[in-house]
């Protein structure tokens, strides 16, 4: 746990004293740790693996919300105000959770208010983040938000070779397609007409950009 923000800063006796209210729990990949609607009863804090943030539609469709990764907190607002989950929470590969309940956490933030100022800090970036997505959703197209990750990839991921920038998905294109909030379907046309209009090549997840000025120039595109 002392790899985690939100306990950065407590002295090892602290972090002993907390760990001993912890108990540890391990996911398989695929496999909820919560689901949207089911009462808290405490915090998550992932020591390894990698935990989606979600929420699902009455037909199925998925919205990712965070990927959260080692160290962090899962889904903190309901261990404060005592509401359901307001989404769900998945392993995306073997997964090890520290879990402290919430009467013990509260607990903790009355004799330690630092943790309690730091997971506000957490709360607000969260918070942020999906205002984020809420504007990506009502303002950008498929199309665009598709473009955008591609970029962003190419500049993060991408190595330079004479064909072009080249990287890979890191998701499948049903999971790209539910971090944009759309349909596989639409992914996989928009990455063919990409590759029709000679900006991209397109072999199943591995992606070269062939034009990345003509890609960026598509961002403030509405086609």
């Amino acid at each position: 746990m002392e790899s985690t923000a939100l306990l950065a800063g407590l002295s090892p006796e602290e972090l002993r004293t907390l760990a001993a209210r912890a108990a540890r729990k391990r996911f398989s990949a695929g496999e909820l740790l919560f689901s949207e609607g089911e009462p808290c009863h405490g915090l998550h804090i992932i020591a390894s693996g990698k935990v989606r943030i979600f929420k699902s539609s009455a037909n199925g469709r998925e919205q990712v919300l965070a990927v959260n990764l080692p160290g962090e907190a899962v889904a903190e607002i309901p261990v404060f105000d005592g509401g359901l989950y307001p989404a769900s929470g998945i392993a995306l590969e073997e997964t090890q959770i520290v879990f402290i309940s919430q009467r013990d956490f509260h607990g903790y933030c009355l004799e330690h208010p630092q943790v309690a100022l730091k997971m506000l800090s957490v709360v607000g970036a969260r918070l942020r983040r999906l205002v984020d997505i809420i504007e990506e959703l009502s303002f950008t197209t498929i199309r665009q938000r598709l473009v955008a990750t591609l970029l962003k990839l190419a500049q993060t991921e991408g190595a330079t070779t004479a064909r072009g920038i080249e990287f890979q998905l890191p998701s499948t294109h049903q999971e790209l397609a539910n971090q944009l909030g759309t349909v596989r379907e639409l992914i996989s046309r928009n990455l063919m007409r990409l590759q029709a209009e000679g900006l991209v090549e397109v072999d199943a997840r591995r992606i070269i950009v062939k034009d990345m000025k003509g890609l960026s120039a598509l961002l403030n595109s509405p086609r």
